[in-house]
């Protein structure tokens, strides 16, 4: 809700974890002109492309800003992304963020970086763009939106989109409860062999 995607408008989603992914899932339903996304391993990058990015890119691209610029261009003199939201969890991804976005466009942020320091580049591009950064936190509405909608009609929303895009499809792994160190130490060591991890009781 938070982003307000418009009809024709270019997105880039960043961060492919099942948020991720839900997220490309629910705007791939829009009719965007592109969507992109960006994640730094493969096996989420190529499940993008299943849940309807158009295109997808390696964060860890040191030439990713070029990347993406080139394919957001639209012939018309515009650049950059309308929409650009980061959920990746990696403070750098809001710096590639606003490297991408075009002028006026939002990036909305529903990361929580938690301890980690975040170094943003807020000269040049930041300012002269007017680029605005919405902070999307989900125990709560937006005002723009609290007076028609509640909590309880958002949930009931989010659990219908949720059937139709199959998230069952996203599990990768299963553990016993027992053996939940395990799985931790899994997600931990190996979070490019993982999509989403059930601890089943």
């Amino acid at each position: 809700m938070d982003g307000e995607p418009v009809i024709g408008e270019k997105a880039v989603v960043f961060g492919q974890g099942v948020v991720g992914l839900l997220t490309t899932a629910l705007l791939a339903m829009h009719p965007l002109a592109d969507l992109l996304a960006v994640d730094r391993y493969r096996p989420r990058r190529e499940a993008s492309l299943k849940a309807g990015a158009r295109a997808v890119f390696d964060a860890a691209d040191p030439d990713l800003a070029a990347a993406l610029t080139d394919r957001l261009r639209d012939g018309e003199g515009r650049e950059g992304a309308d929409l650009a939201v980061e959920i990746s969890g990696a403070p750098e991804a809001l710096d590639q963020a606003i490297s991408v976005t075009g002028f006026s466009g939002r990036i909305v942020i529903g990361s929580w970086y938690g301890i980690k320091p975040v170094r943003l580049d807020l000269g040049g591009r930041f300012h002269r763009s007017r680029i605005r950064m919405i902070a999307s936190q989900v125990s709560t509405i937006s005002p723009r939106f609290s007076g028609r909608w509640t909590k309880a009609r958002r949930l009931g929303l989010a659990w219908s989109l949720l059937k139709k895009v199959d998230a069952a499809r996203l599990v990768t792994q299963r553990f016993p409860f027992a053996h939940a160190r395990e799985a931790y130490d899994f997600l931990d060591r190996q979070p490019e062999r993982c999509l989403q991890v059930i601890l089943q009781y």
